[in-house]
């Protein structure tokens, strides 16, 4: 199994629990791993037969930037379900962080593995 990943996709959206981050957009940050096959696309040399890690990142904008989850976990498992059930990815690893969530941290936030592959680790 090969992986296609996309490293720090930030966007804006609504997430939280207080009072001020429903009435205020803050970033959050996307890492993924997403579990594929390259070698058709690579003899190919065919988008078509890739997993199109731009269409990836539009969908994920579009459904981020119009969501407002009170929990990072409840984003993550959207995410999740979107990639699985929508680009057919057999097995996927994200990381959803809120940077500056916490005084003196860079960043916190969920990491989750779902698909094929969870189940073996």
């Amino acid at each position: 199994m090969d992986i296609v990943y996309i490293r720090e996709l930030e966007i804006r959206t609504i997430i939280g629990i207080f009072d001020w981050e429903r009435d205020q957009r803050q970033v959050v940050s996307l890492d993924l791993e997403l579990g594929t096959d390259i070698r058709e696309a690579a003899a190919t040399d065919s988008i078509e037969k890739a997993l199109d890690y731009k269409a990836v990142s539009k969908r994920l904008i579009d459904f981020v930037e119009n969501s407002e989850f009170f929990l990072v976990e409840t984003l993550a498992e959207r995410i999740a379900d979107i990639l699985l059930k929508e680009f057919k990815v057999p097995w996927l690893k994200l990381r959803v962080g809120k940077p500056g969530a916490v005084t003196g941290s860079k960043d916190v936030g969920v990491v989750i593995i779902r698909g094929e592959k969870s189940q073996q680790l």
